[in-house]
């Protein structure tokens, strides 16, 4: 759907375009952006590169281990139902490590990987049973929605991404993004954790 989208938006330009007589427009425009494009992905190569690269080195040092211990309340808070040292607990931990540092890239492997440990605790609940009702096959469980919501609104402290688009569009100020960056975050990740309490306790959506 999403490539009908952009490709019915691109046909409508180009149609606008030669119908104004301003086709010439419309090709330089277009050799521009696919400049910009390249040029923005190299930036955004070097910087996805040195972060993840620091994370690494994180988790080699045993940061990662330590912030995880120290988010134990967090993830207790958030996934009351989830089993004591579960695997996924880690990945969950680890994610939201990189999505608050703005590391969406070094994110994602650990949040499908958290994904799999949760998928895994919900076949467990439907073999035997969840609260003395079968889970029926393919059903995401309270865990897999609440993580799919956090990940989403991904409270940022540091929103790296968005500096580094910033400094490459030519910013005076790129940090600027920080402070709204954090509320607006942190808004949504409190009004995303809220609506999935509300749903976990309505028999309704169950």
């Amino acid at each position: 759907m999403l490539n009908y989208l952009w490709a019915g938006m691109m046909a409508v330009g180009i149609l606008w375009g030669a119908f104004h007589g301003n086709m010439a427009a419309v090709t330089d425009g277009a050799l521009e952006s696919t400049k910009d494009a390249v040029t923005l992905c190299i930036t955004m190569l070097g910087i996805m590169s040195f972060w993840c690269g620091i994370l690494k080195i994180g988790e080699e040092a045993g940061l990662i281990e330590a912030m995880t211990a120290k988010m134990k309340p967090v993830i207790r808070f958030l996934f009351p139902k989830l089993p004591e040292d579960h695997p996924a607990a880690a990945y969950i931990s680890t994610n939201m490590i990189a999505n608050m540092l703005g590391l969406g890239w070094a994110a994602t492997p650990a949040g499908l990987a958290a994904m799999e440990e949760l998928e895994k605790l919900e076949v467990e609940r439907r073999n035997g049973g969840f609260g003395g009702k079968p889970v029926p096959r393919g059903t995401a469980n309270d865990e897999m929605c609440t993580f799919l919501i956090v990940n989403i609104s991904s409270l940022q402290l540091i929103p790296i991404n968005m500096i580094a688009y910033r400094s490459q569009y030519g910013s005076t100020d790129p940090a600027a993004i920080v402070g709204p960056a954090i509320a607006a975050t942190a808004i949504s990740t409190a009004a995303g954790i809220l609506f999935c309490r509300i749903l976990m306790k309505s028999e309704r959506y169950r």
